[in-house]
């Protein structure tokens, strides 16, 4: 059983795939050669599923940091002889501009050792186990290192020492102050054969890594305001979980690691969901540039072709490549997570109704239009289409945002992502050739509308709710006033943020996403981080950016030593739950520091709680 904390764990990418690797130098979570592949590397789903570790032998502390302004991992460790320090990467491949990181990935992982001081002993251990563990390969020895095979694709192993080799491959070198020591694992498709790099070679490939990470923060990244650090971040951190070659964005870079420790609530999400897509977007139009934008418009038009145009519903998840087809299996012969089965891949949600999708991507490209003006015919096609869809559908039922898998429900949530889909679509008409539509658009605005003020709100409640007829709180509620759909500080409005702050909230200060509901699912989970982001940013818009800014450090505070969350948070303990990292939790901390920026930066604004007095009912 893998009992190390998630928080253990920081983030490698190419934006093609992802590794985890912990404090102590090992790699316990690589899919190759994309995000979505089966692991080689699996530890943190059990133990016999892969690791690779390099790390003093004997005992050591750890301090660690990513490069500035890049996703490259340097960890510290010191022992009583000594210090070394081990840099880790996914190669991104040369880069000429900052917008092309990753396109030359060569499916390279680095790890380079450099002794800073005294002498340290090495402990090297490489145990691939392909296939989420099914597979123990063949390793042998070649000049420069090993080759494996097992499966249909072959891995190169670069070494500058002689490996022991059994059924995995060992060294123990012994690194002397200024001396270094570069590895390198390569995927190379079946058919393929895998380059032994020199270490001169290693060390340009990680030069070239660090260049093109700074090249692109240098270029996208220029948001000034509060957090400047932890928003730029969370946006490379955003850009990590983009699929280079298509422009899609998975929700995490994982799959099963719990809502619940021991728990059932174990998905797969190494996928791009168009909700969390859509929202990833959205936070990088703050952090970062969206140059990438466009990709994905021209991705998601191209993945959901057919889907809007007979107002069929919009499949609300896809294969990276734009697959459809995402059916669910588990993993029997792995133990997961601290026990918590099942391990799964695919994703059930796939053939789900959701409603809310229309608005999300309408919304996105609103906020995006000037990165956007040369949005193609079948772009500008797919986006009317889901308009009209969302004018047809917006009365049916749905699973909602939580993708619950009990009966359909008048989610509130969807039915105003549905406004918003119309909403947005009125201003973009011009843009999207729709002008003859606006009529239809505006009328059926104009009815949800008045279909949430009368069935959304709960008298008894004292707020708006889960679902239409509900009295169960839900913190999706307050993406009403973050939409535009009510202003934060109205009464209604604010009835619905105080109440989400004093009955939705756990014992930690977090949100919950929703309590006494029948989501269809054993078990629980913990307190929602992107949720307590909206609770933060709901305040800012009401005006009391003092409160909006406690909520904001208390998510910020639940970061790891590297600046990274996950999707949950253990009410009583802190620990960091579910995939991990996870984009929404990121793109709430990205939205929730632009909205107390804004809010503080308007004038006259003050910081206290008078800022929303004067609507109190």
């Amino acid at each position: 059983m893998n009992d190390r904390p998630i928080a253990d764990y920081a983030l490698l990418s190419d934006c093609h795939t992802a590794a985890l690797v912990s404090r102590h130098g090992s790699v316990d979570w690589l899919c190759m050669p994309h995000f979505d592949s089966g692991s080689l590397f699996g530890r943190i789903l059990g133990p016999q599923a892969g690791h690779w570790l390099v790390r003093p032998a004997g005992p050591s502390t750890q301090s660690r940091r990513y490069l500035e302004r890049t996703m490259v991992l340097e960890t510290t460790f010191r022992t009583p002889t000594g210090s070394v320090t081990l840099t880790d990467a996914l190669a991104s491949g040369g880069s000429e501009s900052g917008h092309d990181l990753g396109l030359r990935a060569p499916h390279l992982l680095l790890r380079v050792a450099h002794c800073t001081e005294g002498r340290v002993t090495l402990d090297v251990e490489f145990a691939p186990r392909p296939e989420y563990g099914l597979i123990r390969p063949r390793l042998t020895a070649v000049e420069g290192g090993l080759l494996c095979h097992g499966g249909p694709d072959t891995l190169g192993l670069c070494s500058p020492y002689p490996l022991e080799i059994t059924d995995l491959a060992r060294c123990s070198p012994e690194l002397h102050a200024g001396q270094h020591a570069g590895f390198a694992l390569q995927y190379v498709p079946a058919g393929g054969d895998p380059t032994m790099w020199s270490q001169q070679e290693i060390l340009g490939h990680l030069r070239d890594t660090v260049e093109a990470w700074r090249a692109w923060s240098g270029e996208h990244q220029t948001y000034e305001g509060p957090w400047a650090d932890l928003v730029g971040h969370s946006g490379r951190v955003l850009q990590s979980l983009t699929f280079q070659p298509t422009g899609a964005i998975v929700a995490a870079p994982t799959t099963s690691l719990p809502e619940e420790i021991g728990g059932v609530r174990n998905w797969d999400y190494r996928y791009a969901w168009v909700r969390d897509a859509a929202f990833t977007l959205d936070a990088l139009w703050v952090a970062a540039c969206p140059y990438e934008a466009e990709q994905f418009f021209r991705w998601m038009a191209q993945a959901a072709a057919g889907d809007p145009d007979h107002h069929d519903d919009l499949q609300i998840m896809f294969g990276i490549r734009g697959e459809r087809d995402l059916s669910e299996r588990e993993l029997p012969h792995l133990p997961g997570w601290r026990d918590s089965r099942p391990v799964r891949t695919g994703n059930g949600a796939w053939s789900q109704r959701q409603l809310d999708v229309y608005g999300e991507l309408l919304a996105a490209f609103h906020k995006l239009r000037d990165h956007l003006q040369d949005a193609d015919e079948q772009t500008r096609a797919f986006l009317t289409g889901l308009a009209d869809t969302a004018a047809v559908r917006w009365r049916e039922k749905d699973q909602g945002i939580w993708e619950v898998r009990g009966e359909p429900q008048h989610f509130l949530y969807s039915k105003l992502m549905c406004w918003v889909a119309l909403d947005r679509a009125l201003d973009l008409a011009e843009v999207l050739g729709a002008e003859e539509r606006t009529p239809l658009w505006r009328q059926t605005r104009d009815e949800i509308r008045a279909a949430i003020e009368q069935d959304g709100w709960s008298e008894s409640a004292g707020a708006y709710t889960q679902a239409f007829g509900s009295d169960v709180l839900d913190a999706s509620a307050l993406m009403m006033a973050i939409v535009g759909f009510e202003a934060a500080g109205s009464p209604r409005m604010r009835a619905t943020i105080d109440a989400v702050s004093t009955r939705l909230t756990g014992p930690d200060g977090m949100v919950y996403r929703y309590l006494a509901a029948d989501d269809g699912v054993a078990g629980g989970e913990g307190t929602f981080l992107l949720c307590t982001c909206w609770l933060a940013q709901a305040l800012a818009l009401a005006g009391d950016t003092d409160a909006a800014r406690i909520v904001f450090e208390r998510v910020a505070g639940c970061m790891n030593d590297v600046g990274l969350l996950a999707e949950e948070v253990e009410p009583t303990t802190g620990e960091l739950l579910g995939n991990f990292p996870q984009a929404f939790s990121h793109i709430g901390l990205v939205n929730a520091a632009w909205a107390i920026h804004q809010a503080e930066s308007r004038p006259g604004d003050g910081h206290s709680a008078g800022g929303r007095g004067d609507d109190a009912s």
